[in-house]
């Protein structure tokens, strides 16, 4: 089984801190950011995270939500990523001589892990683990998982849940149409037979 990397823990956590199945958010509010983060490692120092940066970090989800959802074929809403596009313009990443990203120097402690979880979701793309990561093609779930199959074709995060909610959903779909185009063939067979 292919391990994800640290980077994709922490993009995927990131990105699971929606649950669209339960309607929760794990951040919805700076306090519950602020305990994410530091739940993660990400920030040690007390205080509040402003508003303004607190709504960088959802942009930012929504963002990198939208991109994992190409990986299994949806089409990204443009708006949300250039949304995120211009935090990460806002959040300068300087690079050491040694190829290292790091956030750069005098940047507020409350946007220090904003710039981690941008440079984690790089390294992804960059070595092109990114395209492991997926967001689940069954929209009432939408949760975001490591795709360990060889061809990365995985396309839901259980298939044992979301796979077979899909599947029932089509099957039941060609289940109605066939008995729709059942009855349109009967009812002309009658009015054909009636006409004449």
């Amino acid at each position: 089984m292919l391990e994800p990397p640290a980077s994709a823990v922490l993009v995927e956590a990131f990105a699971n801190t929606v649950d669209v199945d339960e309607g929760s958010d794990e951040i919805a509010t700076p306090a519950g950011l602020t305990g994410w983060l530091k739940g993660h490692g990400l920030l040690d120092t007390p205080g509040k995270i402003p508003a303004e940066v607190h709504e960088s970090y959802l942009t930012l989800r929504a963002g990198i939500r939208e991109e994992l959802g190409t990986h299994v074929g949806d089409t990204p809403d443009p708006e949300l990523l250039a949304a995120a596009d211009r935090v990460l313009a806002e959040h300068p990443v300087l690079i050491t001589a040694r190829g290292a990203l790091t956030p750069t120097a005098g940047l507020p402690a409350e946007r220090g892990p904003l710039v981690l979880l941008a440079i984690a979701w790089s390294e992804l793309v960059t070595t092109g683990d990114a395209a492991r990561l997926k967001r689940c093609a069954e929209h009432t779930c939408g949760w975001a998982f490591w795709d360990v199959s060889k061809n990365r074709s995985r396309r839901w995060c259980s298939m044992k849940v979301c796979g077979n909610r899909n599947k029932s959903r089509s099957y039941a779909s060609r289940q109605r149409q066939a008995t729709s185009s059942n009855l349109e063939v009967l009812i002309t067979s009658v009015v054909d037979t009636h006409g004449s």
